[in-house]
C-alpha cells in the first residue's frame, strides 16, 4: 500500500494544495457580505470538500484501474440508468432537470457519467492494443456509445456536459491510432453538423424560442442566441457576458486587491462563487493573478501527459487523455464564456469553482491517473 501511495505524482499534489487555497479565497471573495443563508460559510465547505476529495484521491489510487476497465460495461450502465432516473426523481431547476439532492451534498449525474464514458471508450479502443482503429467496429462503436448519454443531457437540457462528452471522445480518438481520412471525415462531420444546426436555429428561430418558452426551457434558446446574434439579444440576455467583460477588464494588471471588487460590476453577474468565479479572480487579482491560475493548469495537464506518455498499458494512456480532455475544454470553456468568446453554460473552473459534485469528481479523476501510474508494470493485457 505505501509503494504504491509512494508512486503519487507530488508535483500534482502540491498543485492541488494550491487549488484549494485559491478556490477557498475565491469562494470567500464571491461571498462576501452577502447576507442569504445559503451563501454563508461556502469558504468553510469548500475546505470540507477538498478535505473529502484528498481522501478519495487516496482510496482511488489504491484501486487497480484494469478492475475498473474489466466491468466496464457496470459503469457505463450505471451511468444511464442514472440519466434516466433524473428525468422523475430530480426537481426542476433553472428550467432543467439535472440534479439529485441529497441533502448535504446535491448530486448530477452528467458529472459522473464523464468518467464512466472515459473508462467505457478506453475499454473499447485498448481492444487493438495500439492497432490503426477501424471504422465500424471502432470509430462508429465509439461513438454510438457517447451519443445515448450525450442526448440524455442534451434533453435535460444542459448543453455545457453534453458538449463535453465530444470533446472526451475526440481527444481520446486523436491518441488512439485513428486513420487521418477518419479525423478528416469526423472534422466534416461536426463542421457541416455545426453548419447545419446554425441554418436550422436562424430559419426557426421564432418557432423553437416559442417551443421551449412552452416548456419553460427559454434560457436554453437565450444563451446560443446570445452568442450567435449578439446584437440582437436583449439587454437582460447579454447583461452576465458584459458586465464580466467589463469587471475583469477593470482589474487591470494587478487587479484592485482582495475583497475589493463587489462594489463595482460583479454584483451585476450570478454564480460569482461558481460558475463565474474567474471574474473575481480578474477583477480582484488582475491580469498576473489569472495567468498565474492558468500557469498552475498549464503545469497540471502537462504532468498528465507526461503519465499518459509512460504508460505501458494503453488503456492507461487513454484514460488519462480522456481525464485531461475533459478538464481542458472545460477551463476553455469557463474563462471563455466569461471574456466573450465562448456562449455562456453551466461549465464550471475545475478545481476552483465551488461545488461538492464537480470537485469530488476531479479529485476521483485524479486518483485514477495516479492508480494508472502506480499500477504501471509490463503486463499482457487481458482480452
Amino acid at each position: 500500500m505505501i509503494n504504491r501511495l509512494k508512486k503519487m505524482d507530488w508535483m500534482m499534489l502540491v498543485i492541488l494544495g494550491l487549488f484549494m487555497g485559491i478556490s477557498t479565497v475565491l469562494v470567500r471573495s464571491a461571498t462576501y457580505n452577502n447576507p442569504l443563508p445559503q451563501y454563508q460559510n461556502l469558504d468553510i465547505k469548500t475546505l470540507i470538500f477538498y478535505g473529502a476529495g484528498f481522501l478519495v484521491v487516496i482510496l482511488a489510487t489504491l484501486v487497480d484501474y484494469r478492475l475498473l476497465l474489466k466491468v466496464w460495461y457496470v459503469w457505463y450502465a450505471i451511468g444511464l440508468i442514472l440519466l434516466v432516473l433524473v428525468f422523475f426523481l430530480a426537481k426542476e431547476t433553472n428550467g432543467a432537470r439535472s440534479w439529485f439532492n441529497l441533502g448535504l451534498l446535491s448530486f448530477q449525474p452528467a458529472e459522473i457519467m464523464k468518467l464512466f464514458l472515459i473508462i467505457t471508450v478506453a475499454a473499447l479502443m485498448g481492444r487493438r492494443q495500439g492497432d490503426p482503429l477501424k471504422m465500424r467496429s471502432d470509430v462508429m462503436l465509439v461513438a454510438f456509445f457517447a451519443m445515448i448519454p450525450f442526448m440524455l443531457v442534451m434533453i435535460q437540457p444542459d448543453l455545457g456536459n453534453a458538449i463535453i462528452y465530444i470533446f472526451i471522445v475526440l481527444g481520446m480518438l486523436w491518441i488512439g491510432n485513428v486513420r487521418y481520412t477518419y479525423v478528416m471525415i469526423g472534422l466534416a462531420v461536426v463542421v457541416g453538423g455545426l453548419m447545419l444546426f446554425v441554418t436550422l436555429f436562424n430559419t426557426y428561430n421564432t418557432e423553437i424560442r416559442d417551443y421551449l418558452e412552452g416548456h419553460h426551457k427559454v434560457h436554453w434558446y437565450e444563451r446560443i442566441n446570445t452568442y450567435i446574434h449578439p446584437e440582437e439579444a436583449s439587454a437582460d440576455d447579454r447583461r452576465q457576458s458584459e458586465y464580466a467583460k467589463i469587471a475583469i477588464g477593470s482589474g487591470g494588471l494587478a487587479g484592485d486587491g482582495y475583497l475589493q471588487g463587489e462594489s463595482k460590476n460583479r454584483k451585476f453577474i450570478p454564480y460569482t462563487y461558481s460558475d463565474s468565479i474567474f471574474v473575481v479572480i480578474g477583477e480582484e487579482f488582475g491580469f498576473q493573478g489569472a495567468a498565474l491560475l492558468l500557469l498552475l493548469y498549464f503545469l497540471f495537464i502537462y504532468r498528465m501527459i507526461l503519465i499518459a506518455y509512460q504508460c505501458y498499458d494503453l488503456r492507461g494512456s487513454f484514460i488519462i487523455i480522456g481525464i485531461a480532455s475533459m478538464m481542458v475544454f472545460q477551463i476553455f470553456e469557463n474563462i471563455g464564456m466569461m471574456i466573450g468568446i465562448m456562449p455562456i453554460t453551466g461549465i464550471t473552473l475545475p478545481f476552483i469553482s465551488y461545488g461538492g459534485t464537480s470537485l469530488l469528481l476531479n479529485m476521483m479523476s485524479i486518483g485514477l491517473i495516479f492508480s494508472i501510474r502506480a499500477y504501471q508494470e509490463k503486463y499482457e493485457i487481458d482480452t
